[in-house]
């Protein structure tokens, strides 16, 4: 290296100037080398050759070779085809330059699209606003067309108004008009509208004329109700066929409106008044003239006036006055029945004056809520300024008939009608007369149970001797009783009442207690019995025959029936048939104890009871048949005692076999004339009464 080195004198190196010095080693050009190499190596061609063992040197030179023959042929092809490539390179200068104009064309059409399509955007914009624009314009052409039609007062309207009748169609139509401007004036003056002021004169003359002319139309019509003998139910109808007009006072004129309600209320009152009033006064000239008073009792002697009023306890043909059909059949015309001398009891004169209430109070409060538009309190306000007069004078009437009152059904029969005229308003749905059935029924129930009680009371004070002669045939108390307890008892079945059943047991009570008193006079037990049964069965048939099989009273008395029936039937076996009774007995209860050896020393009671029974039962049986069939005065119950004690015979015969063929009486030579228990049932059959 001293080539490059300059050494000085002073030992300073020079500055060397390298310029671009490559520094780059064999190693990194050696690299590129093997893979160029390497890439060679993996052409298929050179795989082939070297596979072959073709020297490369001259293989590359035959490709050489070749790629020069080919490059010469390729130049001679494109000289021979010189002048095509010129027309062709001709026609493809032709084509840029059409090409380039139509570019041009293109772009002068996309500036123009361009332009258009502003254009049509603005146009889109204007349609839009110009759209707004003519909805406005619509909108407030639809409501100034509105204002002006309002505003304007037609001919049409000013004649109809001021000359046709109010009766006339046309009348009512410009009258629903005028309503509407007077409303709409009223509207236009909250907002200040000044074009109010040239309607609101004409509209107010109009109103005015409407106002006086149906004034006059309905106080016509009030008036007309009060001429004599006038269906008021007519111009009623006439006035809810121009039920507007009341709306249209109430609406425009409200001290008309009041004028001509006040005036409807004093009228219709005082014609509600005035009819009811007469009508219940006639009504009572058609009563029963003989009624109970407060000595007609269940438990006093009976007395010849007590006997020509015997609809007292019974009920008879009054029921009927429930019966869907007389309960809302016409109403009773007293001068048609005074005619005729017809008498009816009180209950059917109070049903026909409440049914006829009824009817006009249900009529009467439809018609005010439709026609004067109430509803609610305000109806039954207004119905009981009409009907209260009318409705506190059935009050007090009834108060008056109510305090001297004692017959009981006619009492209760009111109360069930009421009762029944409570529910059909409730089906109708009209609420009006709900407080007077209530105020009707505090009146009746308390007096029901006042006259129950008082015939309580007399049964209980009854004294058995001052009733004249015993019989044991029913009493005539009992009879009372039976017809009484089985009316109640059937007019309560509808509608029940707890109160009613609980003085009903009462009454019943009494009446046993009655009945046992009365019996305790007879001497013999037998004759009691007779006297019970009698009674009992009389009772009990007739309770059966009018009231429900299933009621307390009904099972009460077939117990005490049954009790005393087998009582009785044992008291009429005793004379002829004891000593064999008493034996079986006897023998029966020593058998339970195993001590029947206790009678083996009885034979000749033995002989005795068979040898009488078997030459006197045919006898006994026909007296004692007879006997039952004279006692009792209802022919089923005495043949049903006959067959019960006929069959209980039987029973204690056949007891008496069983006795009698136990081991400690076989012996007995007697046993062979005991009667057959088939042939004495067979003989007993001839015996029994056929009903």
């Amino acid at each position: 290296m001293a080539y490059l080195q300059d050494e000085r004198p002073d030992g300073d190196i020079p500055n060397l100037n390298l310029g671009d010095l490559d520094l780059t080693t064999d190693e990194f050009i050696l690299d590129e080398v093997d893979i160029h190499i390497q890439a060679n190596l993996e052409d298929d061609l050179v795989k082939e050759a070297l596979k072959t063992g073709v020297d490369l040197r001259q293989y590359s030179k035959q490709v050489e070779a070749e790629l020069q023959r080919i490059e010469q042929a390729s130049i001679k092809d494109y000289i021979k085809e010189s002048q095509n490539i010129a027309l062709l390179h001709n026609q493809i200068t032709a084509c840029d330059s059409i090409l380039e104009r139509m570019e041009g064309m293109l772009s002068g059409f996309q500036s123009d699209l361009s332009s258009i399509s502003s254009e049509i955007q603005t146009l889109q914009q204007q349609s839009v606003s110009m759209n707004v624009r003519l909805k406005n314009r619509q909108a407030v052409r639809s409501h100034l067309s509105q204002l002006v039609d309002e505003l304007v007062v037609p001919g049409a309207m000013i004649s109809t108004i001021l000359d046709s009748p109010v009766t006339e169609q046309d009348f009512l139509e410009q009258l629903h008009e005028l309503n509407n401007k007077i409303n709409f004036a009223k509207e236009l003056s909250f907002r200040e509208t000044l074009a109010c002021s040239d309607i609101q004169d004409i509209v107010d003359r109009l109103k005015i004329k409407a106002v006086s002319k149906i004034r006059e139309f309905i106080l016509q019509k009030i008036y007309s109700f009060r001429k004599p003998m006038t269906n008021y139910q007519i111009p009623q109808n006439t006035l809810l066929k121009y039920r507007f007009f009341y709306q249209f006072l109430l609406a425009n004129e409200r001290t008309v409106a009041k004028e001509i309600r006040d005036e409807y209320v004093d009228t219709m009152s005082k014609i509600y008044y005035s009819y009811f009033k007469s009508y219940s006064g006639r009504l009572l000239k058609v009563q029963y003239e003989e009624v109970a008073d407060k000595d007609d009792l269940m438990g006093v002697e009976d007395t010849p006036s007590l006997k020509s009023r015997n609809t007292i306890f019974t009920l008879g043909q009054r029921g009927a006055v429930l019966s869907p059909a007389e309960l809302e059949g016409p109403i009773l015309i007293p001068h048609t029945a005074q005619r005729g001398d017809s008498r009816y009891p009180y209950e059917t004169l109070f049903r026909s004056q409440h049914y006829a209430l009824l009817d006009n109070g249900c009529r009467e409060f439809l018609f005010l809520s439709d026609f004067f538009m109430v509803a609610g309190n305000s109806a039954l306000d207004l119905f009981n300024c009409i009907m209260g007069k009318t409705l506190n004078m059935f009050l007090k009437s009834m108060s008056t008939y109510v305090s001297d009152c004692y017959d009981s059904i006619a009492v209760f029969l009111c109360i069930h009608i009421i009762l029944r005229f409570r529910a059909i308003t409730a089906k109708r749905n009209i609420p009006a007369l709900d407080k007077y059935w209530e105020a009707v029924l505090e009146l009746l129930w308390p007096r029901f149970e006042l006259i129950l009680e008082m015939n309580i009371h007399s049964i209980r004070n009854t004294d058995p001797q001052k009733l004249g002669v015993l019989d044991t045939r029913p009493h005539y108390i009992t009879r009372r009783y039976a017809e009484f307890s089985s009316a109640i008892v059937s007019i309560n079945q509808t509608f029940p009442n707890e109160r009613t059943n609980a003085l009903l047991g009462q009454l019943q009570v009494e009446v046993e207690n009655f009945v046992l008193k009365m019996a305790a006079e007879f001497p013999s037990r037998r004759d009691q019995l007779i006297f019970l049964i009698n009674n009992y069965d009389m009772m009990l048939s007739v309770l059966m025959e009018r009231a429900a099989d299933d009621s307390k009273e009904v099972e009460g008395f077939q117990q005490l029936l049954l009790a005393r029936t087998q009582e009785f039937i044992e008291e009429i076996l005793s004379p002829p048939f004891g000593g064999m009774i008493a034996f079986v007995k006897e023998a029966e209860a020593l058998m339970e104890k195993g001590q029947l050896d206790r009678l083996k020393n009885d034979e000749a009671r033995i002989t005795q009871l068979v040898r009488g029974f078997s030459s006197t039962w045919k006898q006994s049986v026909e007296a004692m048949s007879q006997d039952v069939m004279r006692s009792f005065t209802n022919f089923k119950n005495g043949t049903s005692i006959i067959q019960g004690a006929l069959t209980q015979l039987i029973q204690y015969y056949h007891g008496f076999h069983k006795v009698l063929n136990q081991p400690t009486f076989r012996s007995l030579a007697v046993r062979s004339e005991l009667i057959n228990l088939h042939h004495l049932m067979v003989e007993v059959k001839k015996h029994k009464p056929n009903f």
